[in-house]
């Protein structure tokens, strides 16, 4: 039996409120977007990586290394819609869509979701999560939290600190997990126009009826939202 074809893409859009030009900032000598695609291409899993965008100037940046660009649409709402367009020109098995702002990404976690996907052929989407180490980040509504079924599959996303623990005096064991921006799609489930809720896109596919499986992954995603992201990043490139 054939393996799956997986093609890695990853949405890359030029405009951004907190950091213009976001993929083509220099890390320590080379384009962010450069970075994410020499990270995905060490994941075994990927058969081909391709990096989905809106400007002429992230293509030309990206052929100059040598890697794979495509032209989107400029008014895709999330990287999934971009994702999706380039699914429906492209022979795929699987899509996984890596954002283009995490040049320390662990390529592993590439193979763990798909395999995870390959794993339980009912889900139509599966994703990464790593245990919540710092307690503050429990409270951060910018850190997303996952809670999951028995079968590994999400019950709910949500920025607010879920699960909460009632008993603070109890002697409970809750294990927080934190959600990486990280899926990976069987190409019926990139078709079709969802709703969103929370601005958390994954539950826009819950919604829907799509099973999510989760799996774990010990490496935390560092990404580049904001400037002062870049020196924190760049340092730990050259550590």
């Amino acid at each position: 039996m054939n393996q799956p074809k997986v093609i890695v893409v990853i949405p890359a859009r030029y405009g951004s409120t907190r950091l213009p030009g976001k993929p083509l900032i220099s890390l320590a000598g080379k384009p962010m977007i450069q970075r994410v695609v020499e990270r995905v291409r060490l994941a075994k899993r990927a058969d081909r990586v391709i990096v989905a965008t809106d400007d002429q100037r992230i293509v030309k940046a990206v052929q100059g290394f040598g890697g794979e660009a495509r032209m989107t649409r400029t008014e895709h709402r999330t990287g999934t819609e971009r994702v999706a367009e380039v699914a429906a020109h492209e022979e795929g098995d699987v899509f996984v869509n890596v954002q283009g702002d995490e040049p320390l990404l662990d390529p592993h976690a590439i193979d763990v979701a798909v395999n995870a996907l390959l794993e339980k052929p009912q889900a139509s989407i599966s994703t990464v999560a790593t245990p919540i180490k710092t307690p503050a980040d429990i409270m951060d509504p910018n850190v997303v939290k996952a809670v999951l079924d028995f079968d590994e599959n999400a019950i709910y996303f949500s920025r607010a600190p879920i699960p909460w623990v009632r008993d603070t005096a109890g002697k409970i064991q809750v294990r927080h997990l934190k959600h990486l921006g990280l899926y990976v799609f069987q190409r019926e489930a990139l078709q079709g126009e969802l709703e969103r809720i929370e601005q958390l896109e994954q539950l826009r596919w819950m919604e829907n009826g799509w099973k999510i499986r989760v799996a774990e992954v010990e490496h935390d995603a560092v990404s580049v939202d904001v400037p002062e992201d870049v020196a924190r990043v760049e340092k730990l490139l050259e550590g």
